[in-house]
Order: C-alpha cells, then sequence, then structure tokens
C-alpha cells in the first residue's frame, strides 16, 4: 500500500515542499530502505521510526518499507523527517487512516515516541501558510515559534502517541493561539549603561549616531580607554526590532538551532562578538552543507570585533561583499544559498601594538615600522567601508574622580532619541525594503538627501582636502543625514556635514 505525507525542506531562509511517499510491499524480504538523496542523518531516522513506532503501541510492518524524498534531486538533512516518515508507514500499513491532503508534518522522534525540538520550524510555518495548507504538525516545544504566523492552524504534540490517537479520534486537540508580535517586542537591555561610562562624550555621540542610522564605526584608543565597555553598551540605545526585522532574524535563529527553546521570536537586536580567532567560514558562514556565519547571526544587530587588526586578513577581506550588499552568498557544489547580513559592524582597535602611539601619558615602545604593519593589518578598502571613524583617549585620572559623582546621560534617554530619528527614516523610506539611512543606495541618496549650496563647497573641499573617495563621499551624507534626524531637521545644512566629515580618517592608503 502507498502513503504520501507533506513535509518540508529548508533552503536557506526559505522551504520548499516534500512530499514523503512511502510503500508497503506485501512480497520480498523484510527491509527499510530511504531514496532521494538522504543525508546521514536521514538515514538514521530508519532506527528511530521503527523504536518510535514499537513504544508508542503500534505495529511496525515486517515488511519491504521504501521511504521516497521527492523531488529527488533536492539534498535531505536532518532529523525533521522522522514524524512524516513514522505517519506514512502507519497509514500505509492500514493501521490509520487519517485525512492528511491539507496538513503538513514536521518533526523529529525519541526513541520512545515522544517529539523533540526541531530547527527550522518559522519557515515551515511560512510555507504552511504560502502554499494554502490549512494546518502544521510540530513538536510541542516549537508551538510559540510557529503560532506567530498567520493563515494557517498550529497542532503542537509531544508525542507520536498523541498524534494517532488524534487522528484516531479518542482524543481532541485545540490550536494553538496565534500570537502578537508587537507585545512581544522590547527594548534591548545592555551589558553596560552610558551613564556608567566616564568622560568620552564625542565617542557616546559617535555612538548614538551610529545606532540611528545603522552606521559601521571603528574605534580606536589606548588599551583600557573604554572602547569595549562603550561597544558593549550599545545595545542599551538600538531602536527596537519591528515586526519584519524581528521575523527576519528569527528565521536565521530557527534554521541554525539558536532560537531559545520555548521562544516565539528574537525579541531583540542580535549582539555577536566572536573571537579574533574565528574562521572565514565562522564569520561569512559556509560549511558542506552550508550554514549562516557570524554576520548573518548579526542580522539587524551588532557584529562587534574587538582588536580589529588582530583577525586574519583574508577573513577581513571576506567582509567586503556583506558589508556592501546587506546579503552573502554561498556556493558549494550542492548548490548556492543566500543569507541576510545587514548588520552593524562595531570595531576597536589598538593603534599600536604595545597600544600607546600618541598618548599623552605614556610613551610607545613599538619601532616605526612596527606601528605601520600594525595599522596597514586592516586594508584601506575595508576602512573605507565604515562610515564613522573617532578616536577613543583615555581618561585623564582627575575626570574619573569628579565625573564618578556625576549623574551622567542614562541609555534610557539616548534610546529615546535614536528610536524617534529611527521612526523618521521608517516613514521617510515606507514603501522601499531601506530601514535606516545606511542602507541607502546612491540613488537613494539623491532622491532624498537633497544639499544646499553651502554642503556642496564643504564637501568639495573635502574632497581634496581630506581625500574622500566616492564610496566615502555618499557615506558621509547619510551620516548627515542621521545627525539631521536626530536634531529633528528636515534638510542637512552645513552643521550637519560638518560633523559627518569630523568622523571620517584624514588618509586611507
Amino acid at each position: 500500500m502507498l502513503a504520501k505525507v507533506t513535509s518540508g525542506a529548508t533552503i536557506g531562509l526559505n522551504a520548499t515542499l516534500i512530499d514523503v511517499e512511502v510503500d508497503i510491499a506485501g512480497q520480498g524480504l523484510p527491509s527499510f530502505t530511504i531514496v532521494g538523496l538522504p543525508d546521514k542523518a536521514v538515514e538514521e531516522s530508519k532506527e528511530r521510526v521503527r523504536s518510535a513506532i514499537k513504544n508508542s503501541g503500534a505495529d511496525f510492518p515486517i515488511s519491504r518499507i521504501t521511504v521516497n524524498l521527492a523531488p529527488a534531486d533536492l539534498p535531505k538533512a536532518g532529523p525533521a523527517y522522522d514524524l512524516p516518515i513514522a505517519l506514512g508507514i502507519l497509514i500505509a500499513s492500514g493501521q490509520i487512516a487519517p485525512e492528511i491532503s491539507d496538513s503538513l508534518f514536521f518533526g523529529e522522534l525519541s526513541l520512545d515516541g515522544s517529539l523533540r525540538h526541531t530547527n527550522g520550524i518559522l519557515p515551515m510555518a511560512y510555507l504552511t501558510a504560502q502554499k494554502k495548507f490549512k494546518n502544521i504538525f510540530i513538536p510541542k516545544v516549537n508551538e510559540k515559534e510557529a503560532a506567530v504566523v498567520g493563515g494557517v492552524k498550529v497542532y503542537s504534540i509531544d508525542s507520536l502517541l498523541t498524534l494517532v490517537r488524534f487522528f484516531n479520534k479518542t482524543i481532541e486537540l485545540t490550536p494553538a493561539k496565534k500570537i502578537n508580535l508587537e507585545s512581544l517586542l522590547t527594548r534591548d537591555e545592555a551589558e553596560f549603561d552610558f551613564s556608567e561610562v566616564i568622560g568620552q562624550e564625542q565617542a557616546k555621540r559617535a555612538l548614538e549616531i551610529a545606532a540611528a542610522g545603522g552606521h559601521n564605526i571603528f574605534m580606536k584608543g589606548t588599551p583600557g580607554s573604554g572602547k569595549t565597555m562603550l561597544a558593549r553598551a550599545i545595545p542599551g540605545i538600538l531602536p527596537t526590532l519591528t515586526e519584519d526585522e524581528a521575523l527576519e532574524v528569527t528565521k536565521i535563529y530557527s534554521i541554525t538551532g539558536n532560537l531559545p527553546e520555548g521562544e516565539s521570536i528574537i525579541t531583540k537586536r542580535p549582539f555577536r562578538s566572536p573571537h579574533h580567532t574565528t574562521s572565514r567560514i565562522g564569520l561569512i558562514g559556509g560549511g558542506t552543507s552550508p550554514m549562516p556565519g557570524e554576520i548573518s547571526l548579526s542580522h539587524r544587530g551588532i557584529l562587534f570585533l574587538d582588536e580589529f587588526p588582530e583577525f586574519p586578513r583574508h577573513v577581513l577581506e571576506a567582509l567586503r561583499q556583506p558589508m556592501e550588499d546587506g546579503v552573502v552568498t554561498i556556493s558549494r557544489a550542492k548548490g548556492s544559498v543566500t543569507y541576510p547580513a545587514k548588520f552593524l559592524l562595531v570595531t576597536a582597535s589598538n593603534p599600536c601594538p604595545c597600544g600607546y602611539f600618541g598618548d599623552a601619558k605614556k610613551a610607545c615602545t613599538c619601532l616605526p615600522g612596527m606601528v605601520s604593519r600594525y595599522q596597514k593589518r586592516v586594508s584601506g578598502p575595508i576602512l573605507d567601508r565604515i562610515d564613522i571613524h573617532i578616536d577613543v583617549p583615555s581618561v585623564e585620572t582627575q575626570k574619573l574622580i569628579t565625573e564618578s559623582k556625576v549623574k551622567n546621560e542614562t541609555s534610557k534617554k539616548i534610546q529615546a532619541r535614536v528610536q524617534n530619528a529611527r521612526n523618521i527614516q521608517i516613514k521617510r523610506f515606507k514603501g522601499t525594503n531601506i530601514k535606516s539611512n545606511s542602507e541607502m543606495t546612491t540613488r537613494d541618496v539623491k532622491n532624498f538627501c537633497g544639499l544646499s549650496e553651502e554642503c556642496r563647497i564643504m564637501l568639495t573641499s573635502a574632497i581634496s582636502t581630506i581625500n574622500l573617495t566616492a564610496r566615502s563621499y555618499f557615506k558621509v551624507i547619510k551620516v548627515a543625514r542621521t545627525i539631521a534626524d536626530l536634531s529633528g531637521d528636515k534638510e542637512i545644512t552645513g552643521i550637519h556635514i560638518a560633523e559627518a566629515l569630523q568622523y571620517r580618517p584624514k588618509n586611507i592608503d
């Protein structure tokens, strides 16, 4: 007898339908074969399914069983086909006879028949709604993840036995209630509050601009000046995730298994801080079966690279295209996948190997050649793609004593200004795919950033004075647009351009 159960497979961030066809032949020696380009995890499902069916009180047929995962030319990976395979065997053996043509099944089985947490549930729920299926059956622990998708009934089950009883109409199951995304999104909590950072007013201002417009920022300063503390305080001033952004991020965390168990979506902007020994694949993504790297896990959040020059040069160079395009395409023999990578890059660096080049208090012990080689570890093209460059000098001892008693501006107040500026940008770019000023293309800059004659004169002068490239020319305008948004000004003025120019390095070799 033949049975067909519908499931799905994730390809990148999206999902596609997979037909699980189960045939039980009345003749031939007993066997259990899975075809359709299964990987090792899918092959091993034979033992999980066999034990799960027996331990659920059902009979495992002693016959020739053939399972086909169609389309056959698409590689199948992961244990999520356990549930549809087990269900197909029960139907093909005549133990249950449900109507499942309008349902999708997805989940990993334990040996006792219970359903385990399974990656990729959110893309599957969207696939169910997109293909006009009415129901999706998933593990109980993944219920909240799928419940954010409207237009589909989500049935969360704890075991194969529960599913059999439901189809035999001995129990009833109630679909999960739709979860309202807006009620889940909250302001980020940071490791440090900006009120705890003594001094560094210019750096705080630069970080506020970076957070408001999504601009990449490079901080350079002596050891102990507060670069890392400032970076780890940024999540506290970031704007709240929008619903669309939250779903984008959650899809990435769902397919990688990084979504916390029992959670429905990612409610706060990601903050990723990989060590400088991270490989290129770890940062960009890849592998035999391509998976997202740190830049995709940082999507709509922050990628903090501390000790920036210590990263291998070939790793940093791999950041060029994602920083420019906002996506990363990984091509392998098995296929090509594209992951989003619109992150706010925050980097921190010492000025030299010893860390005290240019410091007023402590003399640098590095030879001139050492300083030059250290600074050239980060290439000009990478630095040119960073919107804001800021020096973070060491704090004077007297200031540490006096300002420790002064109440500085809190992250909450700064975040209110950042949120207001981001709301202005959302309204400005309504109807487009742009979420912040930093995402504007050259054409968008011309459309949304009108410049007065005064601004044009200042920029013309800067092109020769501080060696602005064509890319950095437009980056200055984008930063100026963000500064104007923070001030609530509709037009970019010379004051905004002047401040934006302060955040460009004098020379990029």
